[in-house]
C-alpha cells in the first residue's frame, strides 16, 4: 500500500475537511486510513436512500454515538446534509465536544447546483490527484505513467490487461454515474460523441466550436459538457500565461486530461509509440504537477506561452514561490538546440524564472546554454522542495 502525502495534513487539519477529487483517485481509502468513528457512505445506494428519507438521520447517529470524527463519502450526492453538518459542528463547539467532518465528493457542479452550504470558515478544502512520483518513490516509471497513468489501482495493478481493462471501463463508469448524475442523459449518446472528440483533442487549444463540429453538437451543449468535464474535475484548462511582458500572446487555453491512463483508455490505445510519446508525455507532466501541487497542498498556477509570432514553451508554472518554464522531451537526448525556446522566451519572463527541460529519466546536469535537464521525478521534488 502507498502512503498518501495529504495524508499528514488531513490528519493535522485543525477543521472539518472538505476533500474533492476525480474518481478512483484514492479518496476514500485515504481517509479510512485515518480511522474516522463513523463513516456514512452515500454511494451505497440504501445508504444513500436512508439519509434522503430522513433529514434528521445524520443528528440522530451522531448523538447516539457521540463520535469524534466523521466520514461522510460522495458527500455531493446530498448537498443538503452539509446544513445538518454546520448544525452539528455549531452544537459541539457549544458542547467543547471533539468533533471533525471528514467530507469527500467527486464534482463540485452538484455541490453548486445542490447550493450546498460550503461552510465557510468551518470546512478546509482539499484536492486529491492521481499518485505523484514522490508517493511511488523509486519504483516511479514515466513510460509506465505515460500508458496506464497513475490511478492507484490501476498503476498499481501486477497484470496490465488487466489495468487497461481497469482505464477502458473508467468511461462507461463515469459516463453511468457521473453523467447521468449531472442530468445529461437525455442526450447521452451525444455526450458519449463528445467525450470521445474531446479525448482526441487534448492537449491542442480549447477551441469548442471546433469540438461541436466534430462531434456533431450545438455549441451551447458542448459548452455545457466541457463545463462537466471541469467541474468533475476531468480535465485541467490552462489559461495563457498573463504575466508576459511586451508579448502578444496567443488568447486560446489548452486543455489537458487530468491522468494519461484515463485518456488512452477513452482512445481505446494504450502505447506509447512514437506518434503518441511526446502528447502523452505532455499530459503526464500536466497530471504530475497538478497532483504533486495538491498532495503537498501548495499553490500551483499552470499555463502555456505561445507568442503570435511562433514563440512557445509548453508550460509556464508558478508552484509555491518559484515561476518554472518547462519544455517538455520524451527523450533523454537533449542538445543545446532543444533550448532554444526557453532561452528566447527568457526576454518575456521575469528574470527569476528557472528554465528546464524535463524529461522521462536520466540524471540531472546543465546544458551548456545553461539550461537545466532534469528527469520528470527529480522536477518535482526540486519544486516540492523550494522554500524560496
Amino acid at each position: 500500500m502507498i502512503l498518501r502525502l495529504l495524508s499528514s495534513v488531513l490528519a493535522r487539519a485543525p477543521k472539518s475537511v472538505l476533500l474533492l477529487g476525480p474518481r478512483q483517485t484514492g479518496k476514500s481509502t485515504l481517509v479510512l486510513d485515518l480511522k474516522p468513528d463513523m463513516v456514512i457512505d452515500l454511494a451505497h445506494e440504501s445508504e444513500f436512500l436512508t439519509f434522503a428519507a430522513n433529514a434528521s438521520e445524520l443528528a440522530e447517529r451522531i448523538r447516539a454515538k457521540a463520535p469524534s470524527t466523521v466520514l461522510i463519502d460522495e458527500v455531493q450526492r446530498l448537498p443538503s446534509l452539509l446544513n445538518t453538518v454546520q448544525a452539528m459542528l455549531d452544537e459541539a463547539k457549544r458542547a467543547k465536544n471533539p468533533l471533525k467532518f471528514f467530507l469527500t465528493g467527486s464534482s463540485a457542479r452538484k455541490l453548486r447546483r445542490g447550493q450546498a452550504n460550503l461552510l465557510p470558515g468551518r470546512v478546509l478544502c482539499y484536492r486529491l490527484g492521481p499518485l505523484t512520483s514522490a508517493e511511488i518513490g523509486s519504483d516511479f516509471d514515466a513510460r509506465k505513467a505515460m500508458e496506464v497513468g497513475t490511478l492507484p489501482e490501476p498503476y498499481l495493478e501486477p497484470d496490465r490487461s488487466t489495468a487497461e481493462k481497469l482505464l477502458a471501463s473508467y468511461s462507461g463508469t463515469y459516463l453511468r454515474e457521473e453523467i447521468q448524475a449531472e442530468a445529461l442523459s437525455r442526450n447521452l449518446e451525444g455526450f458519449s460523441r463528445f467525450l470521445t472528440v474531446a479525448a482526441a483533442c487534448s492537449g491542442q487549444s480549447l477551441d469548442l466550436s471546433k469540438l461541436s463540429q466534430r462531434a456533431r453538437l450545438s455549441r451551447t451543449g458542448t459548452v455545457r459538457y466541457f463545463e462537466a468535464l471541469e467541474d468533475t474535475l476531468i480535465v485541467h484548462r490552462l489559461a495563457p500565461f498573463p504575466e508576459a511582458k511586451d508579448a502578444d500572446m496567443v488568447k486560446h487555453p489548452r486543455y489537458y486530461f487530468f491522468d494519461p491512463g484515463v485518456l488512452n483508455g477513452l482512445l481505446g490505445v494504450f502505447t506509447a509509440s512514437s506518434d503518441r510519446v511526446g502528447a502523452l508525455f505532455e499530459h503526464l507532466v500536466v497530471s504530475q504537477l497538478c497532483a504533486t501541487a495538491s498532495a503537498y497542498d501548495r499553490d500551483l498556477a499552470l499555463h502555456t506561452f505561445r507568442t503570435r509570432g511562433g514563440l512557445e514553451v509548453d508550460f509556464i508554472a508558478r508552484f509555491h514561490h518559484t515561476l518554472w518554464a518547462i519544455e517538455a522531451k520524451a527523450t533523454e537526448r537533449v542538445t543545446d538546440r532543444d533550448a532554444a525556446r526557453l532561452l528566447a522566451a527568457k526576454a518575456y519572463l521575469p528574470k527569476s524564472t528557472r528554465s528546464v527541460i524535463v524529461i522521462p529519466s536520466g540524471p540531472p546536469r546543465r546544458l551548456g546554454c545553461g539550461v537545466e535537464v532534469l528527469a520528470l521525478a527529480d522536477l518535482l521534488s526540486a519544486m516540492a522542495a523550494d522554500q524560496a
